[in-house]
């Protein structure tokens, strides 16, 4: 049985983690929401930099049986799932507490899934993202290969230099200059 979690993944933290280890009874397909977007304070990593994420907290996690598929933004709810559904492999059921999606795929006949959260106001990449710019601890907040990946793609200092410059979407940001 297929089940479709669908995040932006920014960063993929403890709490993804966590829903993926109750999750692995299935076959997981990670749909990577807002894939167009990055070089933001709310989407700074990019669609090979999240899925790259992936691939390591699940190998560190041990879990085998996943996919992961970009899905680009349309910015039409009524028309979500559906996009969705044209993108990703076939899924039987959605694994989510946005209560957004639970409505758009139930709407399509999906069954969702909620998971309790695992302590949502730590594990939570707003606030993942603060203390990095804030050069607080976060480390803890993400798994040990995702922190060290964050790392050596200088993450921490992108998302210093965004917040700095307050950019809020991508026509912001150039990092070339």
């Amino acid at each position: 049985m297929r089940a479709l979690i669908i995040g932006r993944f920014q960063p993929f933290h403890i709490g993804h983690a966590k829903i993926s280890e109750k999750s692995k009874k299935y076959e997981i397909i990670f749909a990577i929401g807002s894939a167009y977007e990055s070089f933001t304070f709310e989407n700074p990593f990019t669609c090979s930099e999240r899925y790259e994420m992936i691939i390591l907290a699940m190998k560190e996690k041990k879990i085998k049986n996943y996919h992961i598929v970009p899905v680009p933004d349309i910015n039409r709810y009524g028309l979500y799932a559906k996009h969705v559904k044209e993108i990703v492999p076939p899924f039987d059921l959605v694994i989510s507490n946005n209560q957004l999606i639970k409505e758009l795929f139930e709407r399509e006949g999906y069954r969702v899934v909620e998971m309790p959260f695992f302590k949502r106001d730590v594990y939570q990449g707003r606030v993942i993202r603060e203390k990095i710019s804030k050069r607080e601890r976060w480390e803890n907040l993400v798994p040990k290969s995702v922190a060290n990946f964050i790392k050596e793609i200088n993450g921490e200092e992108r998302i210093r230099k965004i917040a700095e410059m307050g950019c809020k979407n991508s026509n912001q940001f150039n990092p070339l200059f």
